[in-house]
């Protein structure tokens, strides 16, 4: 069948295992895969990336291991208690048999240290205790000292400072409130830089090589995440972009940095004929990231919004089991049913993997 270049669905590769995408030490061999990529290239006369008459982008939005597996400290397990695993078979699928369709790709790579706003290592109560994660944080529990930064951190980021720190975490939730979206949530340790679960989940590392090798195609990464100070659902830009005062000049240097919104990035991906859009959470990093990057795209030409697909199967929004049984702790489904509702508004495409591009509005 035609794709939306006017060129095959392809086969799956017999190397690839379904049941890879289940397990966390699968790690794909380069030289094996680039030996089988050249082959599968001639077999299939694939022509070099950079002679596609239609540019298609597919961003993949941190499919990592501590996401899409359950050995993960952050498993998106969604209502299903798999979601993950599933999304990650289809979305390998999906770009082996569109590997003469897809032109580049990217990978965001959530990309966290020790001690970030976000962490429970950031904060104590009252009484010096720990906090646990899965729990929200108020403006209104800074300001009547109910909750802090941990004394130790102040140290480390704020040269001891810690009436600066105070009042920043307060600025910080603060800012969120009055946007409305959501309150400061408290993450267990994930995507942890040098550790296992940063990384790409294998089966998708082992798709995106293969069709680079096969192509001749580009597959950058695009690290966020790494800033103490704030959030970065968005791959695009931080959740707060600036601080309530200047840091103390003996504060850490990411301290003192600025940060600031990938213009970059939103260019390249903008410039693509069709951008495709799959990934991990839902209904966090993906909705945040797509809202980010619509925002701009409708302020330059409403018509852009068109060029969007979104592979709704490919993700799944991060719903918190409780320990004890029954109504989950929390659960974001809804945010991503609103998201998709506001897209697809937008002129987004939402579109399921498992549909031909041909097939699908705007490709032919």
């Amino acid at each position: 069948m035609s794709g939306a270049s006017g060129q095959r669905d392809l086969p799956l590769p017999a190397s690839y295992r379904p049941q890879n995408a289940s397990r966390w030490d699968h790690q794909p061999d380069p030289t094996a895969l680039l030996r089988e990529a050249q082959t599968w290239r001639d077999r299939h006369a694939l022509r070099p990336a950079s002679a596609d008459r239609r540019r298609i982008h597919l961003l993949l939005v941190d499919v990592q291991r501590d996401f899409c597996l359950p050995e993960g400290s952050l498993f998106v397990a969604g209502r299903s208690g798999r979601a993950a695993l599933e999304d990650t078979d289809r979305l390998a699928r999906f770009l082996y048999r569109n590997l003469e369709n897809v032109t580049e790709t990217t990978c965001t790579l959530d990309s966290h240290v020790p001690h970030q706003i976000f962490f429970p290592a950031f904060w104590e109560d009252a009484a010096g205790r720990p906090l646990e994660a899965h729990r929200e944080i108020t403006a209104a529990e800074v300001r009547d000292g109910e909750v802090r930064p941990d004394p130790r951190v102040a140290d480390l980021l704020a040269g001891g400072d810690h009436e600066w720190l105070r009042r920043e975490v307060l600025h910080y939730c603060e800012r969120l409130e009055a946007t409305g979206q959501y309150r400061l949530y408290l993450w267990p340790p994930h995507c942890l830089q040098a550790g296992d679960g940063h990384a790409l989940v294998g089966v998708i590392q082992e798709a995106r090589l293969f069709h680079a090798y096969a192509r001749g195609a580009s597959a950058a990464l695009e690290l966020k995440g790494s800033h103490p100070l704030t959030e970065h659902y968005s791959v695009f830009a931080p959740e707060v972009l600036r601080r309530h005062a200047p840091p103390p000049e003996s504060a850490a240097r990411e301290v003192a940095l600025p940060a600031e919104r990938n213009v970059a990035l939103v260019d390249r991906l903008l410039r693509s004929d069709a951008l495709v859009v799959a990934g991990q959470a839902a209904s966090h990093c993906v909705r945040f990231s797509l809202d980010d990057l619509l925002r701009d795209a409708v302020g330059r030409d409403p018509d852009l919004a068109g060029r969007v697909y979104v592979l709704e199967d490919c993700m799944s929004p991060v719903v918190i089991a409780n320990p004890a049984g029954g109504t989950p702790l929390f659960d974001f489904s809804p945010q991503f049913q609103e998201a998709l509702e506001s897209w697809a508004a937008l002129g987004v495409n939402i579109v399921r993997s498992t549909t031909s591009m041909i097939d699908w509005p705007g490709m032919v």
